[in-house]
């Protein structure tokens, strides 16, 4: 089986003009108009960032020359390969992939013979309110336990972070099963790994209950990106027809390898000429708003990566 991890640094990307445009021109079209829509710089850097991430998956890990990529959103947001339909793999089964922005990276996770969701949230504060309200406005999103944990967890940050962590483990989970805005999120509950994260490995201790019942056909891997960055990945069955329905165990997890912008665009092929007011328009945008909006919290975003 295949199993892959990789992140990019989409806040500390100072992209050169020819970056930008090179970039531009190895993506679909659809997508680079849609990137240039963004108002603000780091909103296009990261979705710039995932759609190379897609593609070079796509093109080293399954073999798809990439001009022949072609990359499609389901009604929910998820990302698919529509185009070749058939690709040849090995007997690890059918790769599933999943994408996540958020902070100052984008993520991608991908595995085989097991439907994958992909989730990173970055520990900040609450913009113009306070912890404490922020908590109320958040409060139907975890269960009574959940609320326990996050609580009993020490200083507000630590419990910021602790709000954070549990977030991401759920929007993995809704990210894999692609039901979006659908599920009451009371009905899942996380009980987390004693053992603390760090960024030189990834865990699988913590478990999940759904409508009280734990969920032993999912596995949750944890780790840090940095001292922020918390990322969730979702492994769980799924019943395409096309997946094994008992996959081979998992390799053992591993981390995320950080990427540079060369490793996205080595294996690239420009898809479209070059369109130097691309570069024009992204130059007057503005890094991102003056005071830091809550989009860390949208669940609307988080699963339309």
């Amino acid at each position: 089986m295949g199993s892959v991890r990789w992140a990019f640094r989409c806040g500390s990307w100072t992209p050169s003009r020819g970056e930008w445009l090179l970039a531009a021109r190895c993506v679909q079209r659809e997508e680079k108009d849609r990137i240039g829509q963004f108002v603000f710089t780091k909103d296009a850097k990261s979705a710039m960032a995932g759609r190379l991430l897609l593609r070079r998956f796509v093109c080293e890990r399954m073999g798809v020359p990439w001009s022949q990529i072609r990359l499609e959103r389901s009604p929910r947001g998820k990302p698919y390969l529509a185009a070749p339909l058939k690709v040849s793999s090995d007997s690890g089964g059918v790769w599933s992939f999943n994408l996540s922005h958020q902070g100052d990276y984008a993520v991608l996770a991908a595995d085989q013979g097991v439907q994958v969701g992909v989730d990173i949230m970055k520990t900040t504060m609450p913009g113009s309110k306070s912890v404490p309200e922020f908590f109320r406005i958040m409060t139907r999103q975890f269960t009574p336990y959940e609320w326990g944990i996050i609580q009993s967890a020490g200083s507000e940050h630590q419990q910021l972070a602790a709000v954070y962590r549990h977030w991401a483990l759920k929007e993995s989970f809704i990210k894999a099963i692609g039901t979006g805005l659908g599920l009451d999120l009371q009905r899942v509950e996380f009980h987390l790994s004693s053992e603390p994260l760090t960024q030189s490995q990834s865990l699988r201790q913590t478990k999940m209950h759904l409508d009280g019942e734990e969920k032993e056909d999912w596995i949750f891997e944890e780790s840090l990106l940095d001292v922020d960055h918390h990322v969730a990945v979702a492994l769980g069955p799924t019943d395409e027809p096309d997946f094994p329905p008992h996959p081979s165990p998992l390799p053992p997890p591993t981390t995320f390898t950080l990427l540079s912008f060369s490793d996205l665009t080595d294996s690239a092929s420009p898809l479209t000429e070059e369109d130097p007011t691309y570069w024009d328009s992204f130059k007057t945008k503005a890094e991102g708003p003056q005071r830091q909006r809550e989009t860390h919290t949208s669940r609307q975003a988080a699963v339309s990566d």
